[in-house]
């Protein structure tokens, strides 16, 4: 079994041992994976370069937790959605191999279709 399975596997248990589903509908899994990235980017806000740097190292814990937490309500919207994530990743990678081409891309922040 894959990582991404067995983590929402342990998500719905810890979700259905606590009767959440009832609050889990699609738009409020969306909108609280949202607002756990808009934390997220909290703690870098009206932080120079070299702030951020010190910063993510002595915060790294608290900046990992956040992270936790969008992974956590993005891996059970997935599920709750039928998609497969790990599918999806993989597809969208090839994606973007087609769009970003090395030989155009590289070293380069360009939107593909600039390139």
């Amino acid at each position: 079994m894959s990582d991404i399975k067995d983590l929402t596997e342990k998500i719905k248990e810890f979700r259905d041992k606590r009767d959440w589903m009832q609050f889990h509908n699609h738009k409020d899994m969306a909108l609280s994976m949202l607002l756990e990235a808009a934390e997220v980017l909290e703690h870098f806000q009206w932080k120079s370069p070299q702030e951020i740097e010190d910063y993510a190292r002595t915060n790294k814990s608290e900046i990992a937790e956040e992270l936790a937490d969008v992974a956590l309500y993005l891996f059970e919207l997935a599920d709750n959605l039928g998609v497969d994530l790990r599918n999806a990743m993989e597809k969208k990678l090839d994606k973007n191999d087609q769009k970003y081409p090395i030989e155009k891309a590289r070293g380069k922040h360009t939107k593909y279709n600039k390139l």
